[in-house]
């Protein structure tokens, strides 16, 4: 226990944002999605299919423009809370996320991540799931009903572009005692309105959705992707409220995604998420000299991309294994245990 304080001062080292750092981030990741965006908005007129190339390029600008939000959420881009506040507004009508509901949320998040007995709370969302015992007790229907919405296609495929065109524009999970968040969700949508109503009247409605809808569908696919794996593969644990500890959990309960550098620089270092979850006031650009720097954060479950891309179908936990399974596995030893 004596190691647990003195991991964390050793985190905190590296949590001072630096201006010039925060700075560019901002102006590389903002400017090199509005130049895609302009570059597609000019290339329709030539042809559809070049413009619709680029929008995975300017879904990845995105997705880092969303870790600039994640960031100014946690209050660790800049040294005031106004700057990241209005900040992190500013990222919410591109990324079309609610800055202050999802501010709140996600703050939940970082309180209970794979606490066994903290799951009905609302705020994890990310990595929430059920015990094999529990999935066994369901009736035949009900895990069907679970199992079909939380295959890969359906839950990181079909889902996120649901969840950030629709159910964003509403406070669907937003307690009614946030009355703060739940105002700020429909100022969200005021703005929204207002600015892709003037780029449609500039440029055209139909050109404006052609740009922006598969921009966002691929970036939503890739967020979701992302926060869903960093709590999910093999070897993440779970544990009993009694068992759970912070520093245990950022460094058994989260994993370092570690990417390929093209891939780590548009998803903002979000894969070293132990890091993070070890001290979420470190900016993103300092999570991997963070990581370096402090040998006891490189024992910690791994993910290549392929492997990552894979952990999406750990679904279950199963207490008697003392690790995350799958559908199939589950259902393997339910039949096991019945013959």
């Amino acid at each position: 226990m004596t190691e647990q304080p003195d991991l964390r001062h050793h985190a905190r080292c590296f949590q001072a944002p630096i201006l010039g750092k925060s700075l560019s981030q901002t102006i590389t990741s903002f400017g090199g999605f509005f130049a895609t965006c302009a570059v597609m908005y000019v290339s329709i007129d030539v042809s559809y299919w070049i413009s619709l190339a680029l929008a995975p390029l300017a879904a990845g600008f995105l997705v880092r423009i969303f870790i600039i939000q994640h960031d100014c959420g946690h209050m660790s881009l800049f040294r005031g809370r106004r700057a990241n506040d209005i900040l992190g507004f500013a990222c919410s009508l591109l990324t079309l996320t609610p800055y202050a509901s999802w501010r709140r949320q996600h703050a939940g998040h970082h309180g209970i991540w794979n606490n066994l007995d903290r799951r009905q709370s609302g705020a994890d969302i990310y990595s929430s799931c059920l015990t094999v015992a529990e999935y066994r007790a369901l009736s035949p229907w009900q895990r069907w009903w679970y199992r079909t919405a939380r295959h890969p296609l359906v839950a990181n495929i079909l889902l996120p572009p649901l969840v950030f065109l629709g159910l964003y524009r509403v406070p669907f999970d937003t307690p009614r005692a946030w009355r703060h968040e739940r105002r700020a969700v429909y100022i969200t949508d005021v703005a929204l309105v207002a600015m892709f109503g003037g780029l449609g009247l500039l440029l055209g409605f139909g050109e404006v959705a052609a740009v922006q809808l598969p921009i966002m569908v691929v970036a939503s696919i890739i967020g979701v992707w992302l926060f869903s794996v960093q709590h999910r593969s093999e070897t993440t644990q779970w544990a009993r409220r009694d068992d759970w500890d912070l520093v245990s959990a950022s460094l058994r309960s989260s994993t370092y995604l570690c990417l390929p550098a093209a891939l780590q620089w548009f998803t903002g270092n979000i894969g070293y998420h132990h890091v993070h979850h070890l001290n979420p006031r470190i900016p993103n650009y300092q999570l991997q000299d963070c990581h370096a720097s402090i040998s006891a954060l490189h024992d910690v479950p791994t993910l290549s991309l392929r492997n990552g891309l894979r952990a999406v179908n750990y679904v279950l936990w199963d207490e008697d294994r003392g690790r995350m399974v799958t559908f199939r596995e589950a259902d393997w030893t339910m039949v096991g245990s019945r013959a």
